[in-house]
């Protein structure tokens, strides 16, 4: 059974489960699924969903916030509405050195379309990309 045949979830390591579902809840507005145990940590992780589905797995561990790539994409339709939002929500744009960004932190994509990211309190590095 080859993998493209199933479901896929990115999975994310915080520092303190309570702080991240504040993050993810409130500001990212996705909805909890179910929470689980994480490793010896009761209720330390939690599923969170988009378009319908799972998507990600948030767990706590003391190896959080250590990877720099991104660590998931969501693939909007209206970029700027998205960036605002969130903007509005708290949630602060990446800038990396390099790259030109507009003044909220928008880039253009290799190969069309533009991009922004922004971090977790651990630091995850997470990206809204569109096609426009």
């Amino acid at each position: 059974m080859p993998l493209h045949d199933f479901p896929v979830r990115a999975s994310i390591a915080v520092t303190d489960i309570a702080h991240a579902a504040e993050f993810y809840e409130t500001k990212l507005e996705l909805p909890r699924l179910f929470t689980s145990p994480s490793a010896q940590i009761e209720e330390g992780g939690r599923v969170y969903g988009s378009a319908g589905g799972p998507a990600l797995n948030v767990f706590q561990t003391e190896t959080a916030g250590t990877a720099t790539s991104t660590m998931a994409t969501w693939y909007v339709d209206d970029l700027d509405a998205v960036v605002d939002e969130l903007t509005a929500a708290g949630v602060e744009f990446l800038r990396y050195d390099g790259l030109e960004h507009d003044e909220r932190g928008i880039t253009d994509r290799a190969g069309g379309g533009r991009l922004a990211w922004f971090a977790d309190p651990d630091g995850n590095v997470f990206a809204v990309e569109s096609d426009d």
